[in-house]
């Protein structure tokens, strides 16, 4: 797996502290690591992007961003805006097999959803993956709509033909309720994809060693962990039934 692309479900799922976790995980067992941010959108010129935050938390990757823009919308709305340059699809894979050519592992973060759009004729991270053949990992929130959005996305991937090697949960609460827990088995069900992970909420905030110690434990051994869907879901049953 040279190149895995990373999207969500929808903003503000985690999809960066999982690209993070998966990052340091690969580290962890003595892999080389580039992250690609295709587009960032939202932060100035001389603000840290979403590489830079998997840089922080994960360790010595290299991070690498194709194009931002200032305002928090999608790719080719921001570009538009702003007067710049659009990222294509065929910029994204090309620079994510140069990458792939120096390192064990290219991680390539999307943004938002997989069908938000990069530029005005349409194109999308699932164009990226498709010129890259390369599988997709996909990041959901724990709670209630997650079922409809993640079975949507596994969907749209297998119809143009590009392998969903699995969900993570991008942020799995503290205090999970009923629909939570219920989601640790309906997840796979419905998408016919497996759990690979659950990212407990707040990771982001830890200090950078104790992230990088941690992270193999929130992934499944398919991502280079050792997180177990069963034995987590057991978990769970046992403290929602106290």
């Amino acid at each position: 797996m040279p190149v895995l692309v990373v999207t969500g479900t929808n903003t503000e799922v985690g999809k960066t502290v999982v690209t993070a976790a998966v990052a340091a995980a690969a580290l962890a067992g003595g892999r080389s690591v580039a992250v690609l941010k295709a587009a960032q959108t939202g932060v100035g010129p001389d603000e840290p992007g979403d590489a830079a935050e998997v840089a922080r938390l994960a360790g010595a990757v290299t991070a690498a961003e194709l194009a931002r823009y200032p305002e928090p919308l999608a790719p080719a709305t921001a570009a538009r805006r702003a007067g710049r340059t659009p990222v294509h699809p065929d910029e994204i894979a090309e620079r994510a097999a140069k990458l792939a050519t120096e390192h064990d592992l290219v991680l390539v973060e999307g943004a938002g959803g997989l069908l938000v759009r990069f530029d005005a004729a349409g194109g999308t991270l699932a164009d990226a993956a498709s010129l890259l053949r390369a599988p997709v990992l996909v990041v959901t929130s724990a709670g209630l709509g997650t079922l409809n959005s993640t079975e949507l996305t596994v969907r749209e991937l297998r119809g143009r033909g590009l392998d969903p090697v699995g969900v993570v949960i991008g942020s799995w609460p503290a205090d999970p309720g009923l629909a939570e827990r219920c989601n640790l088995l309906d997840l796979p069900d419905v998408t016919g994809v497996p759990l690979l992970g659950a990212v407990p909420e707040g990771a982001g905030l830890l200090a950078p060693a104790a992230f990088r110690a941690a992270a193999p434990h929130w992934l499944a051994p398919r991502i280079d962990g050792t997180w177990d869907a069963e034995a987590f879901h057991l978990r769970e049953a046992r403290i929602g039934a106290r």
